[in-house]
């Protein structure tokens, strides 16, 4: 089988590097040859190896019938939506690793897929290496899955780790990021919690069957987190990460936040750390499961594009079935999600705070002038209210 990709970037360029290098244990596995007939990017590669396979136009991709999978790795909604619609009406698979077109038109591109006999697939749309995807659409098919939490964005894992470890200010752990190629110079997909959301918001969709808008989650980055913040959580015994999560409620309600949080030791989630991504996903019969690994970077993103083309090689013809349809779903409102929370206000609000929070611990030395607070479980809207004109200096939500 012939694999077009399209986008010779980081990921791209992994992508072919896996495909040839690979090449001889791919075969084993797949039953017959995977090979790189064109490399689509409008820049000039002189001296690299794919030279000589290298096209500018699309048209010479999706015109030749001999392409069977198409591989999108470049990034943004247009032209890789134009791209991967064309290529799936024509009946050539397509697995991808942007999360950003996934999350905004996987519904419909599955559907078709569906109807031309063909696969969308992006596992590496999530978590990198991680293989996430094939757990919530094969392995946990049995469970009405419960909750998700994951730490689905390795710069700001980072970030945490380092001002958790080495108590530095928040300027100077991005600062470190940048320099080590964690962040970008415009980071502020990573530390405002866009990329988390678009992520979770595709979980969300899979593990409910329907529609997810990132735009309808809360969202909220690591911007406002001080080193004064990770003190009070070292002496609460508690780790910051910023989580996306998603939890069904009794009454059959799906919530959905990107939000940083304190947990607890006892959660698997907090002794991840460094680059390091991993999702935990509750099922009603299985209990919790997590996924642990890299989240990113050019060959364990790759690793998990190259999964998808030989599951796309495996089923040529056939589609794997995939549940996620275009009717949307309503997420419940976001003054109705339950948290507890940690705040530090003004020492002088001390009985202010008492008088209208559900209080269970106060922490009065670790910084003077203020003091900081831990609530039992309250709804955002209840909390909203009644820290109104406590001074908030900052608030994180908790885990109990």
């Amino acid at each position: 089988m012939n694999v077009a990709i399209l986008g010779y970037g980081t990921v791209g360029s992994g992508v072919y590097d896996v495909l040839t290098k690979n090449a001889t244990i791919i075969s084993k596995r797949v039953g017959f040859d995977l090979d790189v007939k064109y490399v689509l990017d409008l820049r000039e590669f002189p001296g690299d190896p794919v030279e000589k396979i290298l096209v500018h136009d699309f048209k010479q991709v999706i015109d030749d019938p001999g392409v069977d999978v198409v591989v999108e790795v470049m990034g943004g909604i247009h032209p890789a939506y134009e791209f991967s619609k064309e290529a799936l009406l024509r009946g050539k698979s397509v697995c991808t690793s942007n999360k950003e077109l996934v999350a905004k038109h996987g519904a419909e591109l599955l559907e078709l897929a569906r109807a031309n006999n063909c696969n969308y697939l992006f596992e590496a749309s999530v978590g990198g290496g991680i293989p996430i995807i094939r757990q919530l659409i094969r392995s946990i098919t049995a469970d009405d899955i419960e909750r998700i939490d994951g730490i689905l964005n390795g710069t700001t894992n980072y970030m945490m780790t380092k001002m958790k470890l080495d108590g530095l200010a928040f300027d100077e752990v991005l600062k470190r990021a940048q320099d080590k190629g964690y962040a970008e110079r415009n980071p502020a997909a990573d530390i405002e919690g866009h990329d988390a959301c678009r992520k979770i918001a595709i979980l969300t969709s899979l593990a409910y069957g329907k529609q997810v808008d990132y735009e309808d989650i809360h969202t909220e980055g690591i911007t406002k987190i001080s080193d004064i913040d990770v003190e009070y959580a070292n002496r609460l015994g508690r780790a910051i990460k910023l989580l996306g999560s998603s939890k069904k409620t009794e009454d059959g309600r799906v919530f959905a936040i990107v939000a940083p949080k304190m947990i607890k030791e006892s959660n698997p989630l907090f002794m991840v750390s460094g680059v390091f991504n991993a999702i935990l996903i509750e099922g009603n019969m299985l209990g919790e499961v997590m996924c642990y690994g890299k989240g990113a970077g050019k060959l364990p993103t790759a690793s998990a594009v190259v999964s998808d083309v030989i599951d796309a090689a495996k089923h040529a013809g056939k589609n794997i079935p995939i549940i996620w349809s275009r009717e949307k779903l309503e997420l419940g409102s976001f003054a109705d999600m339950k948290h507890a929370f940690f705040l530090r206000i003004p020492a002088y609000k001390k009985t202010d705070a008492l008088d209208r929070l559900p209080v269970i611990q106060v922490l009065e030395d670790v910084k003077a002038g203020e003091i900081g607070v831990v609530t039992s479980e309250m709804t955002e809207g209840e909390f909203e209210k009644a820290v109104a004109d406590l001074g908030v200096i900052s608030m994180i939500r908790y885990e109990l």
